[in-house]
């Protein structure tokens, strides 16, 4: 296995290795995590087709979906966002604002910089915006699972 290959089943595996800290929050924020993981997995096929980045690095060559990212550090970073946030919109969404960033920049020309990951059609703004998009509407998809819960629970 060659070292973009280690890399990339690091990058899968390494944030599951906090999943025993999130406790309960792992079960209760799953709906939320799963949504929008499925929805960046459509955005990664449709980015594909479009060019708008390219995976130098694909764990499955012939996928063109980026499930390194999206089944490790999204999906657990996503938990782990609710685990701290969720309760306080504004903490949520400013904390959103600031981690998509850091994603969409420092991150995203450092993965450039070691030959994994390249926008190519796609400005690393125009995807903050959409991952600033998505978080907004996966709390409110959130809100709505544990109302429906809650209600669910009451009767």
């Amino acid at each position: 296995m060659n070292k973009k290959m280690v890399a990339s089943v690091s990058m899968l595996l390494l944030p599951w290795l906090t999943v025993p800290f999130l406790g309960k929050s792992f079960f209760r924020f799953l709906p939320a995590a799963t949504f929008v993981n499925l929805f960046i997995t459509v955005l990664s096929v449709i980015a594909n087709r479009k060019k708008w980045y390219i995976n130098k690095n694909p764990l499955f060559p012939n996928v063109p979906i980026v499930f390194t990212y999206i089944l490790g550090p999204h999906f657990i970073a996503t938990l782990w966002m609710f685990k701290l946030t969720y309760g306080s919109f504004l903490k949520y969404l400013v904390a959103n604002i600031v981690f998509d960033w850091i994603n969409a920049f420092p991150f995203a020309g450092m993965w450039k910089r070691m030959g994994f990951f390249k926008f190519k059609n796609m400005s690393p703004s125009m995807y903050w915006c959409i991952t600033v998009f998505l978080a907004i509407v996966i709390y409110g998809y959130q809100y709505t699972v544990e109302k429906v819960v809650r209600n669910v629970k009451a009767s």
